[in-house]
């Protein structure tokens, strides 16, 4: 690595060289990146006497890969974005931080008195009207309001700033 110089200018040079050669291709630092991983990469098992020229040589091989790569999509009739797999799945931490809320709110609902609680839970879980629900437990429209409104009430306050 202490033969590759470390300097804005010689980057430039190279970037431009790669850009000139691959006949403008908007992507000649993406593709002198993924150069300079190919040439640490080799560099582990082979001596190379020239570094900058190994670079944009093959920056220039890749850049060729990719336009061919391109033009055999586009000619196949093969949407490139076919390959983008999109995974809707949430990471690792929001699954960690959603469960961690749920049991917050689950020790919410447990302070809740149990006429309260399972009010609340029939109007938001079981999706009942208030007259539904105020039919079933023999209460007013009233009462289930009141019951829903200070089960909302706690619980946003409960899970205020966690």
């Amino acid at each position: 690595m202490d033969d590759i110089p470390r300097d804005a200018k010689f980057w430039v040079g190279l970037r431009k060289r790669v850009f000139f050669l691959t006949r403008g291709r908007n992507d000649s630092e993406d593709l002198l990146h993924t150069a300079y991983i190919r040439l640490e990469n080799y560099r582990i098992q082979h001596k190379v006497d020239n570094p900058a020229g190994f670079l944009v040589r093959t920056a220039m091989n890749i850049g060729v890969d990719n336009h061919r790569h391109d033009n055999y999509l586009s000619e196949s009739g093969i949407n490139a974005d076919a390959f983008d797999i999109i995974d809707d799945a949430p990471l690792q931490d929001e699954v960690i931080e959603a469960r961690e809320r749920l049991a917050r709110v689950n020790q919410g609902l447990a302070k809740l008195s149990p006429r309260t609680r399972e009010v609340f839970l029939m109007y938001r879980i079981d999706g009942l009207k208030y007259r539904e629900i105020a039919a079933r437990l023999g209460i007013s429209d009233g009462a289930v309001a009141k019951h829903i409104a200070k089960a909302a009430l706690f619980l946003t306050e409960w899970m205020e700033g966690w």
